[in-house]
Parts: structure tokens; sequence; C-alpha cells
């Protein structure tokens, strides 16, 4: 996989045809991407994809069997030669906050920077706390503040020696999901204004999204595709990328056209180009907001699962027994199992593949 069309000048983290693992066996291989000063990034995967093996290879707690990371230009990492962790000036935020119970707010950012002169270090920590809106609990102890508290302060702790990059283990993964949301946000606004590049580890879609700038979708230790989050959902590389971001399914079709595909959703056309000879078996992908609910439309499909979410409703229509597809539609629009409704496609990004088997 290639580091794309960033100058090297302004790349902060090369990761190059890394392969690493344990006991010699490489549960990532040939992962290359770079990150660009000041970018947040993300590696996304399902439980088992290598996450955060890489992780910990950036980190220093893994060496390579083969490749290079560089920071800043420079190799901390090499097969048989890698940079301690503790001199490599990346900071840790864990899944877990792993805060000293036995130290205060204050003390808990401050531990790492015993360097400096007392009055400085204390200014230091204060000016950290206010970041996180917690200066009001610097004397507070772990225990007395909640989750979401916790995690902002493992967040000023590893900012406080001023590292060069931040690594972030599912650090939003013990919170519930609407303070994940919230915090995530935070997390991103502290990092973009104090312009620190940082890598996140998840496997929450919506939180790759909300708060990176580019994610790596992994599978079976392999980088499928190292892109920005619009074109992860609008132009998957290949069928996994399809199938694992965003809500979706596959139907049958046969391509009329490069871009001009016969299915039983009717003709869809759409902005991509394939190589396919007209005839050409294929699969589309068709997601929730592709379908317009349309009065007009001959093309009534059944209700066969219908999800009430508040503000909208996910159903899952049917057409026949290789045909079922989603369509998100706002809750005023009402429909029950089993009634045949009139809808149509509107799939401006066409994406499909050849099928197989």
């Amino acid at each position: 996989m290639t580091l794309g069309t960033i100058a090297p000048d302004d790349w902060l983290l090369e990761v190059n045809n890394l392969s690493c693992g344990y006991g010699g066996d490489s549960v990532i291989r040939d992962v290359s991407f770079a990150l660009s000063h000041g970018d947040i990034g993300c590696l996304l995967g399902p439980s088992g994809c290598g996450k955060s093996t890489i992780l910990r290879a950036l980190a220093g707690f893994l060496s390579p069997n083969t490749g290079e990371i560089r920071l800043q230009s420079r190799a901390i990492s090499l097969p048989g030669r890698s940079l301690p962790p503790e001199k490599r000036k990346i900071g840790m935020v864990f899944q877990d906050y792993a805060l000293f119970p036995h130290l205060t707010i204050a003390d808990n950012v401050g531990f790492g920077l015993k360097d400096l002169p007392k009055p400085e270090k204390r200014q230091k920590v204060m000016e950290l706390l206010k970041l996180v809106h917690l200066q009001d609990l610097a004397n507070s102890y772990p225990h007395e503040l909640s989750g979401g508290q916790q995690q902002r302060v493992a967040l000023a702790r590893a900012l406080a020696p001023e590292p060069t990059l931040i690594l972030l283990d599912e650090p939003f993964s013990n919170l519930d999901a609407d303070l994940r949301r919230r915090l995530s946000l935070d997390v991103r606004e502290i990092l973009k204004t104090l312009g620190i590049s940082a890598i996140l580890v998840t496997h929450d879609q919506q939180e790759a999204f909300a708060m990176c700038d580019q994610v790596a979708v992994l599978r079976d230790g392999q980088i499928q595709q190292w892109d920005v989050p619009y074109n992860l959902y609008h132009e998957p590389s290949n069928r996994f990328v399809a199938s694992f971001v965003g809500q979706g399914g596959f139907i049958p079709g046969k391509a009329l056209g490069p871009d001009t595909i016969e299915s039983e959703l009717g003709v869809i056309e759409g902005n991509r180009a394939y190589k396919w000879e007209a005839g050409t078996l294929v699969d589309v992908l068709i997601r929730p907001d592709d379908i317009v609910y349309d009065p007009e439309s001959t093309l009534r499909p059944k209700v066969v699962e219908k999800t009430f979410a508040g503000t909208s409703t996910l159903y899952r229509f049917r057409c026949s027994e290789e045909t079922e597809f989603e369509a998100l539609f706002r809750s005023h629009l009402d429909f029950h199992l089993g009634e045949s409704v009139p809808v149509r496609v509107e799939a401006d990004h066409l994406i499909a593949f050849e099928r197989t088997g």
C-alpha cells in the first residue's frame, strides 16, 4: 500500500511495510500509512484485526519483524533496533484511564513533569486542567470523578510532557453512547487547538468518522483502505470495506454499461464507471439513504422488518428471496409489516462488485 501524494516534509508519522506480532508470528503484515502534522488518524476494524498490535508497535512495546516506523523523519522502530517507549515523545491514553488512585487529579496530570520547578509545574498542570474543563477538581481524587472526567484527566496527563504524537486506545469504550459522542468531539477540539497529531484505535465507526481526519480499515492484519471518512463510505476500495463501513446490503444486478446496472429495483445509474462488459453479473450495494419514498413509483416492495428510532424508522424491504434492502425514513412515515410501499432508488454513488461464486 502506498503512502499517497503527501509531500514527505509534511509527514509526522510514517509506517512503511510494517509486519510484527508475538512469538515470531506476524499479526499485522505489510502495513503502510502516513499521518500529516496536526491530523488525527484512526485504526478501525473488527476484534482481532490487528489494531492494538499496530498501536503497541507505535508505542514501542513491540519490535517489527520487517518494515519501519518513522516519527518526524527519524526511524524509531526497525527490526532488531527500536527506540525505547520513554524516549519516543509519544503519549498514551488507555481504555481504563490508568490513573493513580492515591494521587490528586493535579498530581496525576503532573506525574511526568518531575524535572520542572514546582511553580512552573503547577502552572502547567492548571493550564491543562483548564483546557479539559477540570480546573475546579484539581484537589479531588480519581474515585470522586465520573468516567468521562477521569478520561479527561488521562488526556491531560498524556499531554503534559508535550508529546509529538498521542495514541488513544479505545479511550471511550467504558462510557455510555451519549457521553462517548460528546467526549470524542471535545477531545478532537482539544487536539486541534494544540495542533497535536493522534492515532485512535476503535471499533466504533461513528466515533472514527466524527473524530478523525484519516481512517484505516483493517482486516486480518492488513489495511484494506486508508482514506478520509467520506471516501470510505462513498468510494470503498473493496467488498469488505463496503460491507463493514456504514449500513447496507448487496442486491443482485446485471451491468448494462460501465455506470449502469439493471436490478429488481430498476435501472441504477451512478457516478462511477467500471470496466465490466455488458451482461456481467454484479452485486450492488444499497444503503438506507439510497432509498427514497415516492408515491408515484411503481416499485412497491413489502415491509418485512422495522426498527423505530425516534426521529427515523429503519425498514427492511423485500422484492424477492434474492433482493432485500433497507431504507431509513423519517418517523412520520409509518408503514406496517406486510405493507407494500412505493419507493425508488436514488444512489448518486454507485458501489458494485462483480459477482463471484
